[in-house]
């Protein structure tokens, strides 16, 4: 057993369970360092302050969850390294070989897309039933990031997971939500001219005719997709990238680079994702708290998605 040099916590392994500090250098614990009734004994990090006339050990002020030093070059970055290029491309894989398809389609001639497809005809319940199973797989790898992320001290915890504060996660999420689409505006000013000419330069993917119970797909659509990418490309990416030494500039890149690559299926529409991705990329570096951007995403993918199956 040791103590975490960065929180005080009591630790043992190569990481603090606490923080995700790499303890390789702690100070171990005496095995006498027990505190009596009258006295209470300082961890490393913590102050004592005298209240009515007695010393109270204050606890260390705990750092920010993603704050954990950078790993120093060996076997174990090395493995973090490969860990991180593997689980990236377990997760954008599928989703950019769909794009380019997609993408491709278009730019062949095919159109009406659409988000709901038909599986069975003349069976709109079991067609719901079998899209939302068809989806769910989106997620598969965000199981198994969350597992990764807990073996070096990063649980749900850490990473501000739990359940949704209306105040700190869904005003904010609308904020974010807002903000984006504004900026997404503003981005077409100068390009309406252009797209008005030459109108096959976007991918136009609509809902299409379907009952109006399939709102039910678009929330679990929404909650899917926003849970896969707020985990992956945020929580995980992000946490990595920090724990390898990287800047949150140079993260911020690629997190924007990687999230905008499984949308090229937009065609030049998908310049419009940025904005969403940079405030919701810059929120999690902010706060770390995946809370908020995931509610962020759900919201604004659900609340254009209703608004599409309401109007079709």
């Amino acid at each position: 057993m040791s103590v975490c040099p960065q929180c005080g916590a009591t630790a043992s392994g190569a990481f603090c369970t606490n923080c995700g500090a790499h303890i390789a250098g702690a100070v171990p614990l005496s095995p006498d360092a027990t505190s009596s009734d009258n006295e209470v004994a300082p961890t490393p990090g913590s102050f004592l302050s005298n209240v009515g006339g007695e010393s109270v050990a204050q606890p260390p002020a705990r750092p920010k969850p993603a704050a954990a030093p950078a790993l120093a070059p060996g076997p174990l970055r090395t493995t973090m390294v490969w860990e991180t290029r593997f689980m990236m491309l377990a997760f954008l894989a599928p989703g950019v070989v769909s794009a380019v398809i997609v993408l491709s389609q278009h730019v062949a001639g095919v159109q009406n897309f659409t988000n709901l497809p038909t599986l069975v005809h003349h069976q709109p319940v079991t067609n719901l039933i079998l899209l939302i199973l068809a989806y769910l797989p989106v997620a598969s790898t965000v199981p198994l990031a969350l597992l990764l992320l807990s073996r070096t001290g990063q649980g749900p915890k850490v990473l501000g997971m739990g359940i949704p504060s209306f105040t700190q996660d869904v005003i904010p999420g609308l904020g974010i939500g807002a903000l984006a689409l504004l900026c997404e505006f503003i981005l077409l000013i100068p390009f309406a001219h252009l797209l008005t000419e030459h109108p096959g330069l976007v991918t136009r993917i609509s809902e299409g005719s379907v009952p109006k119970y399939y709102i039910i797909y678009g929330l679990i659509l929404s909650a899917t997709t926003a849970l896969a990418e707020e985990v992956m490309v945020n929580g995980y990416l992000l946490t990595r990238l920090h724990q390898l030494g990287w800047s949150d500039k140079k993260s911020l890149a690629l997190s924007l680079t990687l999230r905008t690559s499984y949308h090229i299926y937009y065609g030049f529409g998908f310049l419009l994702t940025v904005p969403f991705g940079y405030f919701n990329t810059r929120s999690f570096q902010k706060h770390h708290k995946l809370n908020r951007p995931i509610v962020a995403h759900f919201l604004f993918d659900a609340i254009l998605i209703t608004i599409s199956i309401l109007r079709g």
